[in-house]
């Protein structure tokens, strides 16, 4: 009998319970051909039906539990683990597993025998969801919300989005997220997010208003610590993205780079930082308002750890690709959606020609020496800090020259020192 043939426990004692009152009337020669057909459906040894004819015919249940096998060790494992990434889905958290627990236990993070390392390389995706739901069943999440804004639209730049099915890196969805509360009046900072579509790459920066002064020194300061050539760069349709002012900037420094802006009315043409801006800005800042040069300065430094915390060691999936499901049955028609590995926007980054090899040894040196477990609490301690930082005074203005990048002094300086010859990368 073929293995996709065989009947399944509760379809024998099914099967045996319709034969057994054929069986009981039959005489032993009929009997005999009787088992012969059994054997034959069931694949059961004889003697082995014999004996189930003469009991109950039902299931017995388990008398001995199967052990666990894995145990609080793992679990400890990976509770650590899940903390250092920040509580990612288990489908973005099990393909790097190993890797980020060596590199947990290379800073003295956590413990790792043989036997655990094999658990966690091997483990699926399904245990790790288990795993993960009952560890945090007690502990509280930040809302993920979402805010609309209102565009408008500048005739000049070409209306697209980018697609996709882009591979190579360069290719930025920028947008602008307000942090007024719950008054749009008055300055506020805001924070200037471009999202990287091949490879999920992200850059923040704090700005102090929307002023065209504000937004090139963010675009500079960016652009400073880049590793890679910007080829695109695609936004809403706020005037503040293209003013004359900034376009200047564009051509003059950089003047290979394309400026699109997204559909009017089409809202999922910058599906990437949007999606974003929730889970990398508004899930850490909320919507309180922020309104100093304090503020602008210290939410710039939390920028810098969370750069480095996201592109290094968070991993993301990216879409693979989409199968159309026609309809059947009285379902409607659908998108079937596939994902690949989930991976580091580093380690996607290393797998294109985009990055130099200078500058990647100078990454890698950088990941290896990082703890990511102390450098997520260090920027979750950094965000109680500034929340208790004072709000702006009424009458007392705020002077946006302090918080620019390119005049700042020693106290405003980034931890991240990276720079990046950029007349280099563009060759």
């Amino acid at each position: 009998m073929d293995t996709e043939e065989k009947m399944t426990i509760d379809e024998r004692y099914k099967y045996l319970r319709r034969f057994l009152p054929r069986y009981r009337h039959a005489d032993r020669k009929a009997r005999t051909k009787l088992l012969d057909e059994m054997e034959n459906l069931t694949g059961l040894h004889r003697k082995s039906l014999i004996r189930l004819i003469n009991g109950p015919l039902k299931r017995r249940p388990r008398r001995r539990q199967r052990g666990a096998v894995y145990k609080a060790d793992f679990d400890d494992a990976l509770r650590v683990i899940a903390e250092t990434a920040d509580y990612i889905c288990a489908e973005r958290l099990t393909p790097g597993l190993v890797q980020l627990a060596d590199h947990l236990e290379a800073h003295g993070e956590v413990t790792l025998s043989e036997g655990l390392r094999q658990q966690l390389g091997c483990v699926s995706v399904s245990t790790v969801r288990r795993r993960l739901n009952r560890i945090r069943q007690d502990e509280p999440r930040l809302p993920r919300k979402k805010r609309r804004w209102t565009p408008s639209w500048h005739r000049d730049i070409p209306a697209k989005r980018i697609s996709w099915k882009v591979r190579k890196p360069g290719y930025f969805e920028a947008d602008l997220v307000l942090h007024c509360g719950p008054e749009p009046s008055g300055e506020f900072i805001c924070t200037l997010q471009l999202i990287d579509v091949a490879t999920g790459w992200s850059e923040r920066a704090a700005l102090l208003g929307r002023s065209y002064l504000v937004m090139e020194d963010g675009f500079r300061r960016i652009l400073h610590r880049l590793p890679f050539p910007v080829r695109e760069v695609h936004s809403d349709n706020g005037s503040e993205f293209f003013s004359d002012h900034l376009r200047r900037f564009w051509g003059d420094l950089m003047r290979k780079v394309q400026l699109s802006r997204g559909r009017r009315r089409k809202s999922n043409d910058n599906r990437f930082v949007e999606q974003k801006n929730s889970t990398l800005v508004r899930a850490y800042l909320g919507f309180e308002r922020l309104d100093t040069v304090d503020q602008t300065i210290a939410l710039n430094l939390l920028y810098d750890q969370m750069w480095l915390y996201y592109n290094f060691f968070q991993p993301v999936m990216r879409l693979q690709e989409k199968i159309y499901v026609p309809a059947s049955e009285g379902k409607p028609s659908r998108i079937k959606r596939r994902y690949d590995k989930a991976r580091t926007p580093f380690d996607r980054l290393c797998e294109t020609d985009g990055l130099l090899p200078e500058h990647r040894a100078q990454l890698e040196a950088l990941r290896s020496h990082t703890n990511p477990r102390r450098l997520r609490q260090a920027f979750y301690d950094g965000i109680s800090q500034l929340f208790r930082l004072p709000a702006a005074v009424e009458g007392e203005p705020q002077d946006v020259r302090e918080t620019l990048y390119t005049v700042s002094g020693p106290s405003h300086e980034s931890p991240v020192t990276l720079s990046f010859d950029r007349m280099k990368l563009l060759g």
